[in-house]
């Protein structure tokens, strides 16, 4: 069968009604089969084989009067919703089935049900491509996505308990200090390279290979820790260059307000971070009089003993996500980085344009940075992000959107309780 299957011919389809009267006017009030389809506009062989099949049915009140198109299918409806079910709940699970998995587990569910199959599915041992095809068109609520790599580390621990235990303790602190949206932050780190992954290009049809220019095959990282709130706004960014001593030319165009320092290997630690944390409390404006609440991952270089007494200092609640499971519980993973890192590329592809031949070094990242910093960290992506982070395990709570950390933190509470 074709994949896409075109009418040959412009022959007139029967309605099921004008079919059924042309037959019950041959059977029932003995007419000829000549006059009945002339009066119709029926083709009279085609009136004769639905009087035959009419006459040859022990159950005549079910006998279709429209051609069975699905005549040779092999799954019944209820078999195929089963199908359906089971592949939805597979990558709920992270365990999604590719179109090659699919085909060869409807094959072995055909086989073991006893179901009339064609003969190539016998042969190749797997359902043919033309199935697939079909039955993706059949139900629409499936389709073929991309996954993201998820290690078996975040698969399992993320799950039921740690996210009812993180909630509970979200909910501790909160009621406790009664936060606005505007003093609910979320801090993480995110790493800028000076090689970018190249976007689609428009070439030539039936090349072979297409290129783009990158500056080399293996760049060298930024570290940038961003914050932003639950109102919708952000703190200035914190970069660390991978150099010993830190220069304020390193920060040339990057987001108004940002701050910098230097560290060998670029990445964040214990002394680093003590540095962003005087950053963030200079931002943020708090005090034990206006205290903050900062959720961030339980990396080690975050809870160190000078760190926890700055906070405890100036007001500042430092909360925690469960090992393993930022990728759904942090605002920052969920709805803004995602799109900073395609800003971000297309600003480093730009620059190549703009400087052919030149090789981009980590001079240049924070000047790319601040051109994809404000199409990311925009209050739309930022309020979505603390609103799809909440709606993990809702449980089919109503949450008030008239404030997003009502939305993000009661939502959990209520359904947990």
């Amino acid at each position: 069968m074709a994949r896409n299957r075109k009418r040959k011919t412009n022959r007139q389809v029967t309605d099921s009604e004008v079919m059924k009267n042309a037959v019950s006017a041959v059977v029932n009030q003995k007419r000829s089969a000549k006059a009945v389809a002339a009066e119709f506009g029926i083709k009279r062989t085609t009136l004769r084989r639905y009087v035959k099949k009419y006459l040859d049915s022990e159950e005549r009140e079910k006998v279709g009067y429209v051609p069975r198109y699905n005549a040779r299918q092999v799954f019944s409806a209820e078999m195929e919703k089963q199908l359906v079910e089971y592949f939805l709940t597979a990558v709920k699970h992270n365990y999604g089935h590719s179109p090659v998995m699919a085909r060869k587990l409807a094959y072995e569910y055909a086989v073991q049900n006893n179901l009339n199959i064609p003969e190539s599915w016998l042969r190749d041992c797997s359902a043919g491509e033309e199935w697939l095809s079909a039955f993706m068109k059949r139900h629409s609520e499936l389709s073929i996505r991309t996954p993201e790599a998820t290690s078996l580390a975040r698969s399992t621990a993320f799950n039921q308990h740690n996210v009812k235990q993180f909630f509970a303790n979200l909910d501790l602190v909160y009621t406790r200090n009664k936060y606005g949206p505007q003093s609910i932050y979320n801090c993480d780190e995110t790493g800028r390279t000076t090689v970018q992954r190249p976007p689609r290009v428009i070439a030539g049809k039936g090349s072979k290979q297409v290129a783009s220019v990158t500056s080399h095959e293996r760049g060298q990282l930024v570290t940038a820790c961003c914050t932003i709130n639950a109102l919708g706004n952000s703190i200035p960014p914190y970069l660390i260059f991978p150099r010993v001593h830190f220069k304020q030319h390193m920060l040339f165009g990057a987001p108004t307000g940002a701050a910098g320092t230097a560290y060998p290997s670029g990445w964040m630690t214990s002394e680093v971070f003590v540095g962003y944390m005087k950053h963030f409390i200079h931002h943020a404006r708090c005090s034990k009089e206006s205290p903050v609440l900062l959720l961030l991952d339980n990396h080690e270089s975050h809870l160190s003993i000078e760190v926890l007494n700055l906070s405890k200092e100036n007001g500042v609640t430092l909360l925690t996500f469960p090992p393993h499971c930022s990728h759904r519980l942090q605002p920052l993973d969920v709805g803004v980085y995602g799109p900073l890192k395609g800003y971000y590329n297309n600003a480093c592809t730009s620059w190549m344009h703009v400087n052919p031949g030149t090789p981009m070094s980590i001079m240049e990242i924070a000047q790319c940075f601040g051109t994809a910093y404000p199409s990311a960290f925009t209050p739309k992506n930022i309020l979505s992000a603390f609103r799809a982070s909440g709606e993990q395990f809702q449980l089919g709570t109503q949450f008030c959107y008239t404030c997003p950390v009502v939305l993000w933190i009661r939502g959990f509470c209520n359904a947990n309780k």
